[in-house]
């Protein structure tokens, strides 16, 4: 009897090791996947600024945004993954109340020599968030990549990419999007998918680069009436904004945090990073009914199919911060509005003498800044944390996160553009922008075969 109680035990104990251990492989496998599904939003990226681009600067574009990809990720290894955690309770690097903050936490797991930041049998999860958060940052500097093509200089846009990517972004991630931030714990900030730690931040980081580097040539007559400068390939830039659509399921994966390891809220379901419970399923109602809400407003308002994309994105944004919690028509009636709003916004700063090309600001610092006061509208109440007797999400609390996060993305952005500027090194000169960034500084040609030169108002 005894011989098989023992028999028993072991094989329960086999069987519970076999279980855990295909837990954390899913769990693993989990954030891993969404990694190329995040870089699907780089090759949408790509796609969508070359299209967006006068044939003239297509590769110039293009070139840009593959070399932002490749320094944020040292830099965000070296010192941004730090920042993250050392971070949250503001500049003073004490530690928060969940006790996963502070110098003493963050030289732990962050720091480049510690056993967190490389191959190692017994940590199976840091690798794929620090991947996942990679690729947040890198999409930061896509965001604003878009606004200033065609004539920043390259050294330049290098320069602000990192700064975004690798010290901004994060710095505001670990205040409003991380258990132990202030803006969490002190005025129950939520922003799920991240419509102010990242679209925010980075559209207005980009607003403030573009009021410092000025509009292309030609954009603007004499009496202040802007000129269109269409790209030389809508089809492009179409098929770009969709592959960044596709890839935006990975970044909301990355949102996600699973049941059932050591470092999850919960053992049964789905947390938030805030260990607030969510489900995949809410999710997926959520975003399908905000992108057809954003297509559909954008397409009322103005029939433009560049506009229409731009819209599926936007009402995805305008959702982000309250994907977790919205009735699936609610998510639905905030995406079309956002989209609705958002052309009119563009057409604003355009009135303001401002060029942003591709409408980054509207789409991403507006609608992000749209995102989390909606929820501070229509989803007043909820707990903002994990625990009992925590502090509730508010209008109020929205409202300052969402005032942190546009000057956090907006004076350094403005400021570190501005040293560039007097520098001589934010703009090309003018005649190799009249030229064409492709001949003047790549050493290939886009269309070897004859495409047709660009025209327009620059030339």
């Amino acid at each position: 009897m005894e011989q098989d109680l023992a028999t028993l035990a072991a094989t329960v104990a086999d069987l519970k090791a076999k279980a855990d251990a295909t837990g954390t492989t899913f769990s693993e496998t989990f954030y891993f996947l969404t990694i190329p599904l995040m870089i699907l939003i780089h090759a949408g990226f790509l796609a969508y600024e070359m299209g967006a681009s006068r044939s003239k600067n297509a590769l110039a574009s293009g070139i840009k945004n593959i070399l932002a990809f490749a320094l944020i990720v040292p830099f965000f290894y070296f010192i941004g993954w730090w920042i993250y955690w050392a971070f949250p309770t503001g500049l003073d690097l004490s530690e928060g109340p969940m006790g996963i903050s502070g110098l003493a936490y963050a030289n732990d797991v962050a720091l480049p020599w510690s056993p967190a930041m490389g191959p190692n049998l017994d940590d199976r999860s840091s690798g794929v968030f620090w991947g996942a958060f990679v690729l947040f940052a890198a999409t930061t500097a896509s965001i604003l990549s878009g606004s200033l093509i065609e004539r920043i200089k390259l050294t330049g846009f290098v320069v602000l990419a990192i700064v975004l990517g690798s010290f901004v972004w994060i710095l505001a991630a670990a205040w409003g999007w991380h258990a132990d931030g202030w803006l969490v714990t002190k005025f129950g900030y939520h922003d799920f998918g991240a419509a102010g730690v990242v679209h925010m931040i980075a559209g207005f980081f980009t607003l403030g680069v573009v009021i410092n580097l000025g509009p292309r040539i030609g954009k603007f007559n004499p009496d202040g009436s802007a000129n269109h400068i269409p790209g030389h390939s809508m089809p492009m830039t179409l098929i770009g904004l969709m592959l960044i659509i596709a890839g935006f399921w990975g970044f909301l994966m990355g949102c996600v945090i699973v049941p059932g390891e050591a470092w999850s809220w919960s053992s049964t379901i789905e947390g938030t990073i805030y260990g607030t419970p969510m489900t995949l399923a809410g999710m997926s109602f959520n975003t399908l009914m905000g992108f057809a809400g954003g297509i559909i407003g954008a397409w009322m308002i103005t029939r433009d199919p560049f506009w229409m994309m731009s819209g599926a994105l936007g009402g995805i944004i305008s959702c982000a911060a309250g994907l977790d919690v919205w009735y699936p028509p609610m998510a639905f009636v905030i995406g079309f509005l956002g989209a609705v709003a958002m052309p009119f916004v563009a057409s604003f700063i355009e009135k303001r003498g401002i060029d942003d090309a591709v409408g980054a600001f509207a789409v991403h610092g507006f609608l992000g800044m749209w995102g989390l006061l909606a929820v501070g509208i229509a989803a007043q109440g909820y707990p903002a944390m994990f625990g009992e007797d925590v502090i509730e999400t508010s209008f109020t609390g929205q409202l300052v996160g969402a005032v942190v996060m546009g000057a956090l993305g907006f004076v350094p952005g403005y400021a570190i553009s501005w040293i560039l500027k007097v520098t001589g090194q934010l703009r090309v000169p003018a005649e190799a922008e009249v030229q064409g960034l492709d001949k003047t500084k790549v050493p290939a040609s886009a269309y070897p075969e004859g495409l047709q030169a660009s025209v327009s108002p620059a030339e």
